[in-house]
């Protein structure tokens, strides 16, 4: 795997994935920043959601559960007055849609995700962070 960051000026970064994908990062204002893009560090937590997230559907897609929509609400949180301030906790709740969806499915689906799958969530886990999953259906038939 392999990315580029170029620098856009004052505190905008361009990074370019080895897929040809690019996204956009700035600092916040107080460090020169002008709110052109996410944070680097809210870049790294959007991996994270995006990564279990697609574990979750895949997951429950493979089990043939009819699944309509999937989101990751995410809250996290940082060591405070420190550099480098970390994740020291992360929470991952998803809200799975779908008709006829079977409870025990989408908690295993999040699990695996957990547990076997996100590489993200588990790099960072063993890397000290706190990370906790939760989840509720919302079923549509």
């Amino acid at each position: 795997m392999k990315a580029v960051i170029r620098w856009q000026g004052a505190a905008c970064f361009e990074g370019e994935s080895g897929t040809g994908h690019r996204v956009l990062m700035d600092g916040p204002e107080d460090h020169g920043g002008e709110n052109r893009g996410p944070r680097p560090m809210e870049t790294l937590l959007l991996g994270l959601g995006g990564c279990s997230s697609f574990d979750v559907v895949h997951i429950l897609r493979k089990a043939r559960q009819d699944v309509t929509d999937c989101r990751c609400e995410m809250e996290a949180e940082r060591a405070e007055d420190e550099v480098p301030a970390v994740f020291t906790r992360i929470h991952l709740h998803f809200v799975v849609s779908g008709n006829n969806l079977k409870e025990n499915q989408v908690r295993r689906a999040v699990e695996l995700s957990a547990e076997k799958y996100c590489s993200a969530s588990i790099m960072l886990a063993r890397g000290g962070v706190d990370i906790s999953h939760s989840y509720e259906i919302d079923m549509q038939v």
